[in-house]
């Protein structure tokens, strides 16, 4: 089975099960056999950008992925509200103050580091058993529980008329839409996303992604490896025997100590091995990707 990341460029329109499903579409097709396949973060469907594709065994990877580093470029338009809380919604209120440029500039550091963020009404958080946006499009009230994301930066790129486009480095589980939401709270105005790309997902970034077109032209070309993603990850290298061991789900003595965390484990030949960590003086393997 083939195992791997698609590193793909969903355009807007498209919901990331869509993107998922060319991607498994077109690779069952030119193997000839079924292929798994799972996308490593949601993307909103009317945005663009950096959507990560485990193929096979990489799809195993999606809580180690999840917690990496994403960068988007927003374009937030100051004085109407939609209940989307971007264009695609149905307008709640329009003619609200348009900030200034250093209004806007002054208050952009209060939304960086750890905060409670309220998640949009229209997310697939699920209450009671159900999608919000579910309950949302039936006209129901949706109470969501604030949760704790962390926004490592923002910098405002260009402000003119009601717009401001801003590039936003951010933890797992940010929400951008609502991100722009509370800005304009803050600035006593109303705001929603008018455009949203996510230009980087960890290692994948929008320059190396592929389009629908140029995956399902030559697939097997935009295959990256399944530790494609794992460079910054700690490491630790074993023997032919130990690597053996260790590609059987077995403990692994070793004579070393181990950093903790998440480790990359590879044979000494560089073969990739899987995901494992440091137990009681010994290698455990929480993920055998090989």
């Amino acid at each position: 089975m083939i195992s791997g990341f698609v590193n793909f460029y969903k355009p807007s329109g498209m919901t990331s099960s869509d993107a998922v499903a060319i991607v498994r579409g077109t690779l069952s097709r030119a193997l000839g056999e079924k292929v798994k396949a799972g996308h490593m973060g949601t993307l909103d469907p009317f945005a663009t950008g950096v959507l990560p594709i485990g193929v096979g065994k990489a799809a195993r990877l999606f809580d180690i992925l999840l917690k990496k580093q994403k960068t988007y470029i927003a374009v937030i338009k100051f004085g109407t509200a939609t209940d989307t809380l971007d264009l695609t919604g149905k307008v709640l209120s329009e003619g609200g103050v348009v900030p200034s440029r250093e209004d806007l500039e002054r208050v952009l550091p209060e939304f960086t580091g750890e905060l409670m963020q309220i998640p949009p009404a229209y997310s697939a958080k699920s209450v009671g058993g159900r999608r919000a946006y579910d309950l949302a499009r039936k006209g129901q009230d949706v109470e969501l529980a604030p949760v704790k994301v962390t926004v490592h930066s923002i910098r405002l790129l260009s402000f003119s008329d009601d717009e401001a486009t801003v590039e936003i480095c951010s933890g797992s589980g940010t929400y951008i839409r609502a991100l722009a939401r509370d800005i304009a709270a803050r600035l006593g105005t109303t705001a929603h996303l008018t455009a949203l790309e996510r230009t980087a997902s960890g290692a994948f970034t929008a320059d190396g992604a592929v389009t629908r077109e140029g995956f399902e032209s030559d697939p097997a070309a935009h295959i990256l490896p399944i530790d494609f993603p794992l460079a910054d990850m700690p490491a630790v290298s074993l023997g032919e025997t130990d690597a053996l061991t260790a590609s059987r789900g077995g403990r692994v003595i070793l004579s070393h100590e181990l950093p903790g965390g998440d480790l990359a484990v590879r044979a000494v030949d560089g073969k990739f091995i899987g995901i494992g960590c440091a137990e009681d003086g010994a290698l455990r393997m929480k993920a055998v990707l090989c």
